[in-house]
């Protein structure tokens, strides 16, 4: 299938998205930290819905022609009530604090929640009348709502993350053609999808984020429920979403014994890739680190993905 007729049959799978709002970008509290300024800012994705995230800025001049910048999506783990804290450095694994490390090296970056995580849970009151409504429970409930209304919820993530991308391009201190996007796990699924999906996103890193859907299933993993859009594996797989980004530089890493994506698949979506970013004329713009260990992001793979985003958000012309 042509990439342009796959590309609409897929956002056709994807359902119905919510409508498209400016940002209303509100700067709240303000905190001077060394070498950065960490800022609570809110800002629309849907008319009635305001969320909340971390932005976070060097200090010192911006470059001539804006701050390269960084979108920086959390991961799962469970971990519902950190959010959009893990990246910024501010809970849970410091090994995942990508989003404040990027940004000491001279990246702009946006942490922000992604639904059922962090602020964007309801209430501890509603928690604790409602049990069903806290942790998964919720998640659940939010993507089967929206399975009924003709949606799911890869494409309310999806949504959210475009509106995310709206706020780092309306900033003057940021270069609007030198934007990334970075995640671990459920963050690197979203990377994924988003890189695909809107191509403001000029160069993605995707660190233990997916392997091919099919292998998955094969054995019996069970996932985050924004990895299920419907009717998706009559269209595609994963890989044909690797395959769409190119020639736009992306990078994936995937641990040998990852217990979550398995290995071979992994193996299988990158030789296709290659193949793509080669036919593109753009092999150097596709980079894939398997490493040994497992669910994890350790430091030398971070290093080469932040070697990777330097090269293109930085270096390129």
């Amino acid at each position: 299938m042509e990439q342009d007729v796959l590309r609409q049959t897929l956002i056709t799978h994807l359902g119905h998205f919510p409508e498209h709002v400016p940002p209303d970008l509100i700067l709240e509290d303000t905190v001077e930290e060394e070498g950065y300024t960490r800022t609570l800012v809110t800002y629309l994705v849907e008319t009635n819905e305001r969320i909340a995230a971390w932005l976070l800025t060097p200090h010192g001049n911006p470059p001539a022609h804006g701050w390269p910048a960084i979108l920086a999506i959390h991961q799962h783990g469970g971990q519902y009530d950190i959010g959009k804290a893990g990246p910024a450095g501010l809970q849970g694994n410091p090994q995942l604090a990508y989003g404040l490390e990027l940004c000491r090296r001279g990246y702009v970056v946006l942490c922000p929640d992604q639904l059922c995580f962090g602020d964007r849970r309801p209430s501890q009151e509603v928690r604790q009348a409602h049990p069903m409504f806290d942790g998964f429970g919720y998640e659940r409930f939010e993507a089967t709502r929206r399975l009924l209304l003709g949606s799911c919820l890869q494409t309310k993530y999806l949504h959210d993350l475009t509106c995310a991308l709206d706020v780092l391009t309306s900033l003057p201190t940021v270069n609007a053609t030198k934007i990334g996007a970075i995640g671990h796990s459920l963050g690197g699924q979203e990377t994924l999808w988003l890189t695909w999906y809107d191509s403001r996103v000029a160069a993605g890193v995707s660190s233990c984020g997916f392997s091919l859907l099919q292998a998955i299933l094969r054995d019996g993993i069970n996932h985050n429920l924004a990895a299920y859009v419907p009717g998706m594996l009559e269209v595609c797989d994963m890989d044909a979403l690797v395959i769409g980004i190119a020639p736009r530089p992306f990078m994936l890493t995937s641990g040998e014994t990852d217990a979550i994506f398995p290995i071979d698949a992994v193996h299988t979506l990158v030789g296709r890739t290659q193949e793509a970013y080669t036919q593109a004329e753009a092999s150097e713009h596709f980079r894939a680190r398997i490493f040994p260990g497992g669910h994890n992001f350790p430091d030398d793979v971070k290093s080469e993905a932040y070697a990777f985003l330097d090269r293109w958000l930085k270096e390129a012309p």
